[in-house]
């Protein structure tokens, strides 16, 4: 079955990986972790501004996609184990808003970029095609 990809281009790029995925058959959208990544690929130091970032880029992928956050089946936010995870989710209601999207919530010790804090991953339904 096809897949599309989904890179904003508000985005960085990476060849290594879609920001996000689309599979065409059950309209679901994969978004990949991620990150508190500013449009030129910058990380912020602050762990709640990096989680607000990363929140703007979910919402960037979605509305390429044709979604909101209200389609968001499942969020798995993962923050390295030295993050104020309270201080994160306030945060996130000033992006997010109150949308009770299903959350997984990990502790690591360390993310694929060192300077890296947060990354969150979400699934959702999307709107028929079109």
């Amino acid at each position: 079955m096809p897949v599309t990809h989904v890179n904003p281009k508000s985005l960085p790029s990476n060849p290594a990986f879609s920001h996000a995925t689309i599979a065409e058959a059950g309209r679901t959208l994969y978004i990949g972790g991620q990150n508190g990544t500013t449009s030129d690929g910058s990380i912020p130091a602050d762990p709640a501004e990096q989680t607000r970032l990363a929140l703007r880029n979910l919402l960037a992928i979605l509305e390429e996609a044709g979604a909101t956050q209200a389609d968001v089946a499942k969020l798995t936010i993962v923050v390295v184990d030295t993050v104020d995870i309270q201080a994160g989710f306030a945060a996130s209601r000033e992006v997010w808003g109150d949308v009770p999207t299903a959350i997984t919530v990990l502790r690591v010790s360390g993310l694929a970029r060192p300077d890296a804090l947060v990354e969150i991953e979400a699934i959702a339904s999307l709107p028929p095609a079109t």
